[in-house]
């Protein structure tokens, strides 16, 4: 089944995870909340959970030599994330962290998953990572969205993602270049199947 939606609202009953990976600046986020409202509307509550809560703090990227790595697999809390999404799967209302894009830091405790969303939307960059741990997760989603965007389209949105945050020309063609696009490539390369492909 190609239509994300019909494949999510055909689950059974109860709560499901449902994942939406894809390299940086792919439209995961973008894509998510519109997916999530499309699944409510059609009856089944459904909310988005972002990976990004789970970025480790610019402290300890600086104490591990990490930061400008930042959003590599290695910086982030993978074993704190796997049991957030245990919890989600258990069912019940569920607290959980969101990332503060202005503060470049993860809030903890910052937001609500209601006892009564039958579908946890997950969106991340490494949710269908085929390397060790990550690897773990994909045997809890009941369903998997990998957004496959050209590299091309991805560099470009890369760039104006960091002259939005206030980069000159070089400087943010340099930040894609040095970590973003590696990222991304990593992502492309180590994929495990998805149930659906866009």
């Amino acid at each position: 089944m190609s239509d994300p939606v019909a494949a999510a609202l055909a689950l059974p009953p109860g709560r499901h995870l449902i994942a939406v990976a894809g390299p940086p600046a792919a439209g995961k986020s973008t894509f998510a909340v519109t997916y999530a409202a499309d699944l409510t509307a059609a009856g089944r509550p459904a909310q988005v959970v972002p990976m990004d809560g789970f970025h480790l703090d610019n402290a300890l990227l600086d104490a591990r030599g990490l930061r400008a790595r930042k959003g590599a697999p290695e910086t982030f809390d993978l074993r704190g994330f796997a049991r957030l999404l245990q919890d989600i799967r258990g069912g019940g209302e569920v607290i959980h962290p969101l990332f503060d894009r202005a503060r470049d830091l993860s809030v903890g405790s910052a937001a609500v998953l209601p006892a009564d969303v039958d579908l946890a939307v997950v969106e991340g960059n490494y949710l269908l990572y085929d390397a060790p741990g990550w690897r773990d997760l994909a045997p809890l989603w009941s369903l998997s969205v990998f957004l496959d965007v050209p590299e091309p389209v991805l560099e470009e949105r890369l760039v104006a993602r960091w002259l939005a945050h206030g980069h000159d020309a070089a400087a943010a063609h340099a930040r894609a270049e040095a970590n973003d696009l590696p990222n991304a490539r990593a992502i492309v390369r180590h994929r495990l199947p998805a149930h659906i492909l866009l």
